[in-house]
């Protein structure tokens, strides 16, 4: 499944723990100098949680370049699922897409976009509720959307209802 992978807990935690790293070291720095924690120098934790952080920016950042210009994907069905990954129902469906994205590898696309992360693509196609799930035809014509939790059963029929067949099947 092509996943867009968040940091978004761990970026106000680290922005934070920057703010405080700089602080302590412009603010308390000959105070704290020789204080240890766990065995590590106060500075040694400051590095670690700068280097921390700039490794986090750079994933983030890598991963916020997905090109959603391809999407739907060409010449080929592509299911898209819209959706969260702090939604409940998002995430009782994220083994399912998971499966389905390897059963039909080649055959379909199968897609997660994380709207809170994406709000440009929710915008793009429309959504109004998450989860939804959009159904392109090789052309990208959207033939079918359906909004709230999708079962694995239903996705089959759907791209059955597409001339789409597992690879398993």
């Amino acid at each position: 499944m092509s996943k867009i992978k968040q940091l978004s807990f761990l970026d106000p935690f680290l922005t934070f723990w920057i703010f405080l790293a700089i602080f302590v070291g412009v603010f308390w720095g000959q105070v704290f100098r020789n204080v240890k924690i766990l065995g590590l120098s106060l500075l040694k934790i400051i590095a670690y949680i700068l280097c921390l952080n700039l490794i986090a920016g750079t994933t983030f950042a890598a991963e916020q370049s997905y090109d959603f210009n391809k999407v739907p994907a060409k010449d080929m069905v592509t299911m898209i699922d819209m959706g969260a990954k702090k939604c409940i129902p998002c995430k009782m469906m994220a083994p399912i897409l998971e499966k389905m994205e390897k059963d039909y590898r080649g055959k379909a696309a199968i897609i997660f976009i994380d709207v809170w992360e994406n709000r440009d693509q929710a915008r793009r196609f429309g959504i109004r509720s998450i989860p939804t799930q959009i159904f392109f035809d090789k052309q990208g014509k959207e033939v079918y959307r359906h909004v709230g939790f999708m079962s694995e059963k239903a996705i089959v029929n759907q791209l059955k209802k597409m001339g789409v067949e597992s690879r398993i099947s």
